[in-house]
């Protein structure tokens, strides 16, 4: 089943890791009720397109933190390549939100993004609600980076409980 906009997302446990923790934890859809989730599948560790999505992610952090959005990144390498990948002299780096290994491809299936030819996750955004409902969803060709801006504008514009034109920035007025 692939995840529908409006319905409860589909449920998740996958392990996840930062620069710090020592050991792999487990990270439920559960675990994100009450706040605002930004569930970003990537293709690949140690790959050239999904550092710069992940960094820049980094790099803005608190925005989504002031916004009540927690962060969690998935792809299907190993817990133990993303750690890798954090601490190589050429990696990412610490991350103030998890990487989570999707080894077993059951939440990109779940979610709809196995690239059947890689059989990796494709380059996916979904936006989940406190109550975990499915707001919004984007899949883009793995060769293009996604914009923080416009994740971030979305999130307001949901945020907003209107009705938002195309371009709507926060701010602006919504449609009655």
């Amino acid at each position: 089943m692939s995840a529908r906009i409006g319905l409860p997302a589909p449920d998740f446990t996958m392990d996840t890791v930062t620069f710090d923790n020592g050991f792999p934890v487990p990270k439920s859809l559960v675990d994100y009720r009450g706040k605002w989730l930004l569930l970003f599948f990537y293709p690949f560790d140690f790959s050239k397109v999904c550092p710069t999505e992940i960094l820049s992610l980094n790099r803005r952090i608190d925005e989504f933190r002031e916004l009540n959005v927690e962060v969690l990144g998935v792809s299907g390498d190993s817990v133990h390549t993303h750690k890798a990948w954090m601490r190589a002299s050429d990696g990412i780096g610490p991350l103030s939100f998890p990487l989570a290994s999707d080894y077993s491809k059951e939440a990109t299936n779940s979610y709809g993004v196995l690239d059947e030819a890689t059989k990796a996750p494709l380059r996916a955004s979904f936006i989940i609600d406190p109550e975990g409902i499915l707001q919004y969803a984007v899949v883009s060709n793995s060769k293009v980076g996604r914009s923080v801006d416009e994740t971030l504008r979305v999130i307001e514009a949901l945020q907003s409980g209107g009705l938002c034109p195309m371009d709507w920035k926060p701010g602006q007025k919504t449609i009655s």
